[in-house]
């Protein structure tokens, strides 16, 4: 549905050019969502004009839903991006309009006759659901109701394409997982290939299939999103695994635990898919002469299975202890000793 080759986008500047995004190949599939992550800088803004054809690449091919729009005319542009749509961190909802009217905005300008509008505007509106909402205007309403008037708009047209660019960004905790939520309903009901371009790691793991790091305008990960979850391997992409599976309160746990700690070893566990599902340390207490403490632990949940990350100390005769970290390995569980966080 997407193949980026090659791509490179370069700004003159005064005080020398800005490789915005560099050398980035990507191959997207029809109807996954896939996440563009990286922190500010990286080059996802840059990247994503690229996707909806505002900018050119300075080299390389972008081709969106069969169209080449590197290499297309004005027309032909403004054709390919019907089937391209996008929903923004600030919403970019018009004021002056309700719900319904901003919904119908898009196939006003596309000149489509009022009465098929109108049917159209309803549709989404039960959509996204927004029923009771259809003559309200865009200050009545909560920030989370705007993001879905935003996604109802975006669908109007029924494009191939959703773009969304920090689309949750803006909204609280609770709010930004009903949005996830919707947008992963619409992609199993439409089969609409989404790409979400976000700094938060949280976004990616509950309902992206795949996932690409950016840093410095350059792809330095790409991988199915429980892959890179099991075994990140750039240094940044573990800065934002760490953001779901080590917030800094574990950290602070693990860091004092050692320092008053002089024997035994502290061990990360690591889970993936049914592996979490194991009574692994009741296993491990039946088996082994030795003292399990269990210090922090959490299962995140991705789209496409859970990931468990468990800290422990195991205190006991050094053997016994060496024949415990065997013995989890044998069950499929990843184990890395802990001397420093």
């Amino acid at each position: 549905m997407i193949h980026l080759q090659n791509v490179s986008k370069i700004y003159k500047a005064k005080h020398g050019d800005v490789n915005a995004v560099q050398d980035v190949t990507l191959d997207i599939k029809k109807g996954e969502i896939f996440g563009i992550i990286g922190y500010s800088g990286a080059g996802k803004s840059s990247l994503i004009r690229l996707l909806n054809g505002l900018e050119k690449p300075t080299s390389g091919t972008v081709e969106v839903a069969g169209t080449e729009l590197n290499k297309v005319s004005s027309r032909g542009l403004r054709k390919a991006r019907q089937e391209i749509s996008m929903i923004f961190q600030h919403f970019n909802l018009l004021w002056s309009r309700t719900v319904r009217e901003n919904i119908m905005f898009p196939l006003e300008i596309a000149g489509v006759k009022k009465s098929e509008r109108v049917r159209r505007a309803d549709e989404l509106i039960k959509l996204v659901g927004l029923e009771g909402k259809e003559k309200s205007y865009p200050s009545q309403l909560s920030g989370g109701q705007k993001q879905r008037v935003g996604i109802a708009r975006a669908l109007a047209n029924n494009p191939k394409v959703l773009l969304c660019d920090e689309a949750t960004s803006a909204l609280d905790p609770q709010t930004t997982d009903s949005i996830l939520d919707l947008l992963s309903d619409i992609n199993d009901k439409l089969g609409l290939t989404i790409v979400l371009i976000t700094h938060e790691m949280h976004v990616i793991r509950k309902i992206c299939n795949r996932v690409a790091v950016m840093e410095n305008g350059k792809v330095v990960e790409e991988g199915e999103v429980l892959q890179v979850f099991r075994n990140p391997r750039e240094p940044m992409t573990k800065r934002f695994v760490q953001q779901v599976t080590e917030p800094e309160e574990t950290k602070e746990t693990i860091q004092h635990f050692l320092q008053e700690t002089a024997t035994g070893k502290t061990i990360q566990l690591s889970f993936v898919g049914q592996a979490a599902e194991q009574p692994l340390i009741t296993e491990m207490i039946r088996n082994f002469d030795v003292d399990v403490n269990i210090l922090q632990g959490k299962i995140s949940q991705t789209k496409d299975g859970a990931y468990g990350s468990l800290f422990i100390h195991i205190d006991g005769q050094e053997k016994e202890v060496e024949n415990v970290i065997r013995f989890i390995k044998d069950k499929q569980v990843e184990a890395e000793v802990i001397t420093n966080v």
